[in-house]
């Protein structure tokens, strides 16, 4: 039976002071006033049966989860007691997904991306079922044609078309390039941007696990076998937060693109415009542009006098963010935090928020 997992356990560190521990990226209204998960839930409609979806969270984030999403059945979310990365988190819902159903196929998308056309994600994804069910040993990702020489992104080089399908044969998987290396990326031709979306049978990858991540896949097999018991949150509790924490990405799909296991891993082309709000820069491309180029969202109200391309966000529709002068800057203001950073550090806000935690943790 087909399946889909969201991933939904991020931080959104990037993204403070919004983005809070109770109130994490993921249920903020910074979809046209929609959250990212509830979009990324309502993109689903019509690939599987409602049943069929899952959220996978942070423990922590189960009730929000709940809140966002009161049609998800209440054994359809996953609670993580720990993050211990995707490695883990993807293994933990191929074994809860699989235990009543050995050959459950199991889609993978992420609860923090902007997508459209949503037909062709529901058509890549939908592709991506029909290579796993015909090729039981496979473990699909999906690419994105880049537009740009994106250096925030990973890639992944294709290789040789698979007959009878529009996939291809992973060559490499590339970490994310400096400029000049992006741009021979893009010179090419073969490379398309790492999705971080996956599909394959929950068999075939727990098996791969078994093979690259021994100790983990045996636990998180003693996890699903008491999942439906009163012993499941003493079992999570103990074992969970012990696991070796690791991507996926590391964990099975290098090694298995490189042949270190009984699995082929191929790419599906999926052609849509894909934004990653994984950054208040990446978040405020959904934003207009005024003359000079600075973006703030709908709720925003600003004055802005010589300033020249910021972005500026406030979540206060009647406090005042005024500018004289500034030029390529983030500010973003909350009830009880302003955070004012240069655009060219928008990704150090996540070393902002350790120190944040370290000296002033109630603001987390």
């Amino acid at each position: 039976m087909r399946n889909v997992v969201i991933l939904a356990g991020g931080s959104g560190t990037r993204l403070w002071p919004m983005s809070r521990d109770d109130r994490p990226k993921q249920v903020l209204p910074l979809a046209a006033g929609h959250s990212l998960l509830r979009v990324a839930y309502n993109r689903l409609r019509g690939l599987v049966e409602p049943e069929n979806i899952y959220v996978c969270t942070v423990g922590a984030y189960t009730d929000v989860v709940r809140k966002e999403l009161p049609e998800l059945g209440e054994h359809n979310i996953i609670g993580e007691p720990a993050r211990r990365d995707t490695a883990n988190a993807v293994g933990l819902a191929s074994a809860v997904v699989s235990r009543n159903d050995p050959d459950a196929v199991v889609a993978f998308v992420g609860s923090d991306h902007l997508i459209s056309p949503e037909d062709e994600f529901r058509a890549a994804i939908e592709h991506g079922f029909e290579v796993v069910e015909a090729r039981g040993r496979s473990l699909v990702t999906f690419g994105i044609e880049p537009t740009h020489p994106h250096t925030g992104l990973g890639y992944i080089e294709r290789g040789a078309p698979i007959e009878g399908t529009s996939a291809y044969v992973v060559d490499r998987f590339r970490e994310k390039p400096d400029r000049a290396t992006a741009e021979e990326y893009l010179a090419t031709g073969r490379f398309w941007w790492n999705s971080g979306m996956f599909v394959w049978r929950a068999s075939t990858v727990l098996n791969v696990l078994d093979t690259l991540l021994p100790e983990s896949a045996a636990r998180l097999r003693e996890v699903a076998a008491v999942w439906d018991t009163p012993e499941r949150e003493a079992t999570l509790a103990e074992i969970y937060p012990n696991l070796r924490k690791i991507s996926v990405d590391y964990a099975v799909m290098e090694p298995a693109s490189q042949g270190k296991v009984d699995a082929d891993v191929v790419v599906v082309p999926m052609p849509v415009h894909w934004l990653d709000v994984g950054s208040w820069a990446a978040l405020a491309d959904t934003y207009d542009a005024d003359p000079n180029g600075n973006r703030t969202d709908s709720v925003t109200l600003s004055c802005l006098l010589d300033s020249h391309d910021n972005i500026i966000v406030t979540d206060d529709p009647n406090h005042l963010v005024a500018t004289v002068g500034l030029r390529s800057h983030i500010i973003v203001h909350t009830q009880d935090v302003t955070m004012v950073c240069p655009l060219s550090d928008g990704e150090r806000v996540k070393d902002l928020v350790a120190r944040v935690q370290s000296d002033h943790a109630n603001y987390i």
